[in-house]
């Protein structure tokens, strides 16, 4: 905890920096490399609101917040960064230096329209709670490589390895090579408070050195760049070949109607998983889904990458500091796929998608009409390989 601050201090802040921080102070970011690097730095911290950038009024009246304070520096998040691209900038922000974008990717679309919009120096980095919090950032006076997470912070270490599904090494990759990014330094933490919990989230090498498992795919190039390509979870398994859903979500956000884009996997009896997008589009523009599964085939190669459905939703759900909650929509497609394949049977029923500890996201099924029983349902849902149960009455 005075790792973060001390070293973001000394790489970036200054004692008349103003920061903005939009993000609840319960979240770490805010926490560490904000306050506390604030009052390392001497510097100013301005809070929005309790709540962040989910308080009341906060998108519309961003602009004027920065230049009334004239902040120099800004935190962001993809999802909050599309909401501010689609307002007006209706005050004076050229007090601004930096703003660093992290929690998810941030799409090549948007970083060059947001920045050619506010002339702001964007700088894209990672960090995660049980890092407390900053790893990595693109440096501030050097090289950006835009989609890239920048390079490890001075005393941090990172590399990428493959585990086997038993939690075990099995090799450290070479440059450019896709695997479960790992960090080592001062601040990572030590351990969750509850045991079992613990479990494949370190790896001990050789030397006796702990690293972090992050849990997220990347690749680290020749020049020590962090690429993050998708959380290990969030892979879409179609007929056992790999589908990184960032491919298909950066091909959306090129759509001009489109303002956020997520693509999980949907059920198949066939492939086991097909992928599918869901779409936020930006306001006042219009896109069927139709429109918008065309759009994608012409700008993916990968023939399997291509969603197979894209749904428009008026509000992507989000977690946090405006991060993109796929479970929910991972949920919304399971409901759908097994809502279209009952229905096809003539079975007529109620669908509830509930997290089991054991089995993950479990179908719960309640018929609507008499004798049917989990022989019918089975009939109906025969080759899906995502669990289901008949609803206890």
């Amino acid at each position: 905890m005075v790792f973060n601050p001390w070293m973001c201090h000394h790489l970036m802040f200054r004692d008349d920096d103003v920061m903005l921080c939009p993000l609840p102070l319960f979240h770490v970011f805010a926490a560490y490399p904000l306050s506390t690097a604030a009052i390392a730095a001497g510097a100013h911290i301005v809070l929005l609101t309790p709540q962040g950038f989910r308080g009341d009024g906060v998108f519309d009246n961003f602009w004027k917040v920065i230049e009334r304070w004239r902040s120099t520096f800004l935190v962001v998040v993809p999802a909050a960064l599309s909401a501010l691209e689609q307002r007006p900038i209706n005050a004076d922000v050229s007090s601004l230096r930096y703003m660093i974008s992290g929690s998810a990717p941030l799409s090549e679309a948007l970083f060059k329209k947001f920045e050619a919009d506010t002339g702001v120096k964007i700088l894209e980095g990672y960090g995660m709670t049980e890092a407390t919090c900053v790893t990595s950032c693109n440096p501030p006076s050097g090289e950006r490589r835009i989609g890239s997470v920048g390079i490890p912070l001075p005393y941090i270490y990172a590399k990428v390895c493959r585990f086997d599904d038993t939690g075990v090494l099995t090799y450290e990759c070479e440059t450019e090579e896709i695997g479960e990014i790992c960090f080592s330094g001062p601040c990572i933490f030590p351990g969750y408070r509850e045991a079992e919990k613990n479990i494949g989230v370190f790896h001990d090498d050789a030397e006796g050195v702990r690293w972090l498992r992050t849990g997220d795919l990347g690749r680290i190039d020749a020049d020590g760049y962090i690429w993050i390509t998708g959380r290990a979870k969030d892979l879409i398994i179609r007929g056992g070949h790999n589908i990184d859903p960032r491919m298909i979500e950066e091909a959306l956000a090129e759509h001009p109607a489109v303002a956020l884009s997520a693509a999980v996997g949907q059920p198949d009896a066939y492939a086991g998983e097909l992928p599918c997008a869901f779409v936020q589009l930006r306001k006042d523009m219009t896109a069927d889904p139709e429109e918008l599964i065309g759009f994608a085939a012409r700008h993916i190669g990968e023939r399997a990458a291509r969603p197979a459905h894209v749904a428009v939703i008026d509000e992507m759900p989000v977690v946090g500091p405006q991060k993109i909650f796929k479970p929910a929509l991972r949920k919304l497609a399971i409901e759908r796929v097994y809502g279209a394949a009952l229905e096809k049977a003539g079975v007529s029923a109620k669908i509830a998608i509930v997290d089991d500890e054991k089995l993950g996201m479990v179908a719960e099924i309640t018929p609507s009409q008499a004798g049917v029983d989990e022989a019918a349902l089975e009939a109906a849902l025969d080759g899906f390989i995502r669990p289901w149960r008949l609803a206890s009455a």
